[in-house]
């Protein structure tokens, strides 16, 4: 008599909760929003009534500090570990950007409130010699300035992005035996102080006999925008498939041939990112444009003889001046501030079409 073997029954698989750190329910919002008010009053408790210390500063970092600690210990006993680490790290986060992003748009907001109420279409047709020393604020006459800023940067644009081009493609095309000592140089330049900048200059064009001039100021310039051309350009250049490279390669062409015809035009929208990004750097320096071009309070369309005016030395001038004076040199800071706004959304404008 044959008797069959039935194996057992397997277990059931067992159930493994998941874990999701970015699920957000209403709960965790109490829990939340219950950490901001605990942390507030024990922090008013403890460092404004019973510490003999006080500063706003000091409380915002003792706040930031309760309410993670007190942020962490409600969901470690309300959520697993992992999802309270996860969440107190995007709460440090976002607390951080906030910190950022605050006094931006402090400065953002009194610069536009200081410049914009005084600024009038004259300021772009008249020059400060054509006013009085006495003129009201809405007066202000930036011509002269706005030239100077235009021909200063675009002759450092010149001398900047074919150099900074050529090293990039030099630093990750042609990738020869001073590589690296050339990105040493090259992010060393990134850090060098903009008035190290202009006392070179200084010493080399117009000490020795030489006249301020606005093409002094541009040569300042284009040391200080040379590196984040040049950085910016490596970067885009990587981002160009190495398929595109070895495609020319096997039809024939040569290396200097793929990288004109093939590399730079893909690159071509990050490039002119690249070129705004290094404008932006260095269309507000003030500190090597007073020993270049020294400022002028009259225009000068020859960037190449006599002292040259800009919005940023104006508005540096300006402000060492009477009340009327200050106000004007708001309306400086309010034009120059508006250039640089312009530049980086344009730059990220033109980022964004590269990556798609």
């Amino acid at each position: 008599m044959s008797s069959t073997l039935v194996a057992p029954p397997k277990p059931p698989p067992a159930t493994v909760t998941p874990i999701r750190p970015r699920g957000f329910h209403r709960r965790d919002y109490v829990v939340l929003f219950g950490s901001v008010a605990a942390s507030l009053a024990l922090t008013w408790l403890v460092y404004a009534e019973l510490l003999p210390v006080s500063g706003v500063q000091g409380f915002l970092l003792v706040w930031a500090a309760t309410f993670l600690a007190i942020y962490y210990i409600a969901l470690r006993e309300m959520e697993q570990r992992v999802v309270a680490r996860d969440r107190v790290m995007n709460a440090l986060i976002a607390m951080v950007a906030v910190a950022v992003v605050v006094p931006l748009a402090i400065i953002l907001i009194y610069v536009t409130a200081k410049g914009l109420h005084f600024l009038r279409i004259s300021f772009f047709t008249a020059s400060l010699d054509s006013i009085p020393p006495t003129a009201s604020a809405d007066q202000a006459a930036g011509l002269h300035a706005v030239v100077g800023t235009i021909e200063q940067v675009g002759i450092a644009m010149l001398i900047s992005v074919p150099l900074g081009v050529l090293t990039a493609v030099y630093l990750n095309e042609v990738k020869g035996r001073l590589r690296r000592p050339t990105r040493i140089f090259v992010d060393t330049m990134s850090g060098v102080p903009s008035i190290v900048a202009g006392l070179f200059i200084y010493s080399m064009l117009i000490a020795d006999g030489g006249s301020f001039s606005g093409f002094a100021a541009a040569l300042a310039l284009s040391v200080l925008m040379l590196p984040t051309v040049t950085r910016t350009t490596e970067v885009v250049l990587r981002l160009v498939p190495d398929g595109l490279r070895e495609a020319s390669l096997a039809l024939g062409s040569t290396q200097w041939r793929s990288v004109s015809r093939v590399v730079l035009p893909t690159a071509r929208t990050g490039i002119i990112t690249a070129t705004i990004l290094g404008v932006a750097r260095v269309v507000g320096e003030t500190a090597p444009l007073i020993m270049t071009s020294f400022g002028s309070y009259s225009l000068n369309l020859n960037p190449f003889s006599g002292p040259q005016a800009s919005l940023p030395l104006s508005s540096f001038r300006l402000f060492q001046g009477t009340a009327e004076q200050v106000q004007m040199a708001w309306v400086f800071a309010f034009v120059l501030l508006a250039i640089v706004l312009i530049l980086f959304v344009a730059a990220r404008a033109g980022g964004r079409r590269q990556t798609t």
